[in-house]
């Protein structure tokens, strides 16, 4: 077996957590090396280990997203939803086959208009979330559709589009829903919105939604996981469902309740403590 590593905080190399997790594979006979880049991805790597927290999770997945290789998250950052296995789990687990392997729904952006040409080299695809969102101290109208069906004019600081994945991450903190993570949708959800009676929409994975904004300022700040742009005010944004899915190792022992229970502390009640 032959499995790469992937650790965007330089610091933790020198932990002794991962020293052992590296050691326990190459003991077992696994080949191990190291990924900076997309090309740094080896012919025949049973799996990518991100180390860190979930925004490693997020730059790893750019990496080998679209390669079919599968990825671990190994979580030595804070909260963890997609990086939720402590170091001392992942090797024996990869080593017994004691995991699944998790379909992840990816998003494809296409921008138009003038001014996009500069964003062309700009990797389209996201885990979690697409957004748009003001740059300056005007209101944004962001006019979106959805299979061509026109949703009314939303008065916003921005808009986001999340898959399931990316529930529990920006569309959560806008007051978007919870989703399980095998659920085939897509939410549209409004950032600080300006007319009070527009709420999430959560719409089937397939649709192909359409996003186009007006505004006193001549630009806008787009945003695809963890990757930034600025794009003209008249930049018009197609999203949909990437033609490839992120493959993810979930191990046996993980749950997503629980998860929800011990990171976001959901339905923390003293009613509900036994007692």
């Amino acid at each position: 077996m032959l499995f790469g590593f992937y650790v965007k905080n330089k610091a933790l190399l020198g932990s002794p957590r991962i020293a052992r997790l590296r050691d326990g594979l190459v003991d077992a006979g696994c080949g191990v090396y190291d990924i900076e880049t997309r090309s740094d991805l080896r012919k025949g790597t049973s799996a990518v280990l991100s180390i860190g927290g979930d925004g490693t999770f997020l730059s790893a997945s750019k990496r080998v997203a679209d390669s079919g290789v599968p990825i671990i998250g190994v979580n030595m950052g804070r909260l963890g939803f997609l990086s939720e296995n402590k170091p001392e789990d992942v090797a024996a687990a990869l080593l017994s086959g004691a995991y699944e392997l998790e379909d992840r729904t990816m998003l494809s952006a296409t921008l138009s208009g003038e001014g996009t040409d500069s964003v062309m080299d700009f990797w389209p695809y996201a885990l979690n979330e697409v957004t748009v969102h003001r740059s300056g101290a005007a209101v944004l109208g962001i006019s979106v559709t959805v299979d061509g069906e026109e949703l009314p004019t939303y008065w916003a600081d921005g808009l986001i589009v999340a898959t399931s994945s990316g529930s529990t991450a920006y569309s959560l903190s806008a007051g978007g829903p919870i989703c399980t993570p095998d659920s085939k949708v897509l939410i549209i959800a409004p950032i600080a919105p300006h007319n009070l009676n527009v709420r999430p929409l959560v719409v089937p994975e397939s649709a192909v939604i359409v996003i186009s904004i007006k505004s006193r300022d001549s630009s806008a700040v787009f945003t695809m996981d963890n990757r930034t742009m600025t794009i003209g005010s008249s930049t018009v944004i197609r999203v949909s469902m990437a033609q490839f899915s992120l493959k993810r190792i979930r191990l046996s022992t993980s749950s997503f309740v629980k998860a929800l229970v011990s990171k976001l502390f959901w339905g923390e009640d003293i009613r509900n403590n036994g007692d």
